[in-house]
C-alpha cells in the first residue's frame, strides 16, 4: 500500500484533524492520539487513510472522495454495516472500530477499522516471490473465500433487508445505465449497446446472496507465506444479488498463466496461478450453482467496469479525489480503458 506520510498538525486533505482526532479519542476507548494520517494512493474511489496513534496502533479510515459525488456510490454507513456483519462469519474482514455520521466532524461520515498485515497482489511484482505452489493456492484460496461468501445466510447476520433480494442483474444494469448518464465524460455508442443486449438476454437468477460487488486479488490482503486471503477490503458495490456476478468479475481480471494480461493491476497470467477455467470448476463443485452462461456476467462485469471506471475519469479531471495526484499518462490510460472494456464486454457477448 503506498502513500506519503502526513505529519500530526499538517494539513491533510479529506481530514479534519482536529475534529477527527476529538471523535476517536471519544469514541474508540483504544486508541489515542494525536494521530499520524497517510493517504493509501490506490483507491480510485473512497478516500482511505492509514493511521497510526500516539502507541503506535495501527488502523484504516474510510471516508467518500472530496467534491461533487454520487452520493449512492460512497455510503460509509452502509459500508460499515455490511463489514460489521461479514465479521460475525469466517469471511476474513478488518474489524471494525467506529463509524461517524455526524457530516460536521469531517464534512462526510467515515468509519474506522483494524489495519490487517497483508499484500494486495495488485500486480504480477508483487507476486514474484511466492513460490508456484503459493501461487495456486493463493488463488484457489481466492475463490474458496468468495464460496464462503456466497453461502454467507444474510438474514442470520443481519443483512436480509440490505436490498432487494430478486433481479439483481436487471436492477444492476438499469442502475449502471443512469451512473453512465451522469458520470460520461463523452459518447460511447458501445456502452449503450452492451446496455440493450444485456437487458434483451437478463439471466435467471439462480440463489440470493451477499455479492461483493468487486472481488479480485486488488480488494484483498493475502499472506503470500501462508497463501491465504486474510481480509476483504472495498465493500462500496457490496449488495444483495446474484453470486455469479462476482464469479464474471473475477474473470475479466483473471488471465490464464501464459496468456496477456487482462488487467495491470492483477497478478495472475504468471505461472502457478490455477486457469480460470480451474476457479470455475472449484466454485461450481463448493456452491453447486450452474455455470454454463458464465460468459453473459463476465460480459456484464466488464460493461459495469467500464462505467465504474469513466466514473472514476471524470472525478479525477474534476478534482474530486483528493490531493492524489495523477500523470497524465495514467489519466490517459483510464479514458482508454473505458473503451477497451467495452470492446472486451461486446466480445463476451458475441453467442449470447
Amino acid at each position: 500500500m503506498g502513500g506519503y506520510v502526513r505529519r500530526v498538525n499538517e494539513a491533510v486533505v479529506g481530514i479534519n484533524i482536529e475534529n477527527v482526532t476529538k471523535w476517536l479519542d471519544e469514541h474508540v476507548d483504544e486508541l489515542d492520539g494525536p494521530y499520524d494520517f497517510k493517504i493509501i494512493t490506490g483507491g480510485r474511489s473512497n478516500l482511505t487513510f492509514h493511521v497510526t496513534d500516539s502507541k503506535g496502533v495501527q488502523f484504516v479510515l474510510r471516508r467518500p472522495p472530496t467534491g461533487n459525488v454520487l452520493a449512492s456510490a460512497h455510503d460509509m454507513v452502509r459500508e460499515h454495516r455490511i463489514i460489521a456483519a461479514v465479521g460475525q462469519t469466517d469471511v476474513p474482514v478488518p474489524r471494525t472500530l467506529g463509524v461517524c455520521e455526524d457530516d460536521t466532524v469531517n464534512d462526510a461520515p467515515f468509519y474506522v477499522m483494524s489495519y490487517v498485515e497483508g499484500t494486495v497482489l495488485d500486480e504480477v511484482e508483487k507476486a514474484l516471490d511466492m513460490t508456484l505452489d503459493q501461487r495456486r493456492a493463493a488463488g484457489e484460496h481466492l475463490i474458496d473465500v468468495l464460496a464462503d461468501l456466497h453461502a454467507v445466510d444474510i438474514d442470520e447476520i443481519g443483512l436480509g433487508n440490505l436490498a432487494k433480494r430478486e433481479g439483481y442483474v436487471e436492477r444492476q444494469v438499469k442502475r449502471w445505465t443512469m451512473q453512465w448518464e451522469k458520470s460520461k465524460t463523452r459518447e460511447l455508442p458501445a456502452v449503450d449497446e452492451i446496455a440493450r443486449r444485456l437487458a434483451e438476454n437478463l439471466p435467471a437468477q439462480q440463489s440470493v446472496t451477499i455479492a461483493h460487488g468487486d472481488y479480485r486479488f486488488g480488494n484483498c490482503l493475502v499472506d503470500k507465506q501462508a497463501a491465504k486471503v486474510v481480509g476483504v477490503l472495498d465493500w462500496e458495490l457490496c449488495t444483495l444479488g446474484d453470486p455469479l456476478a462476482d464469479v464474471g468479475y473475477l474473470g475479466v481480471y483473471w488471465s490464464d498463466p501464459g496468456e496477456e494480461q487482462m488487467r495491470a493491476n492483477d497478478p495472475t497470467g504468471i505461472e502457478g496461478f490455477p486457469k480460470y477455467a480451474e476457479l470455475l470448476e472449484r466454485y461450481a463443485n463448493r456452491t453447486r450453482l450452474d455455470l454454463s452462461n458464465i460468459g453473459y456476467y463476465v460480459a456484464f462485469s466488464s460493461w459495469r467496469l467500464a462505467v465504474i471506471s469513466e466514473g472514476v475519469y471524470s472525478r479525477f479531471i474534476h478534482g474530486a479525489m483528493g490531493d492524489q495526484e495523477i500523470e497524465p499518462e495514467i489519466l490517459e490510460n483510464f479514458r482508454v480503458g473505458v473503451e477497451r472494456l467495452a470492446e472486451s464486454s461486446l466480445e463476451a457477448l458475441k453467442g449470447i
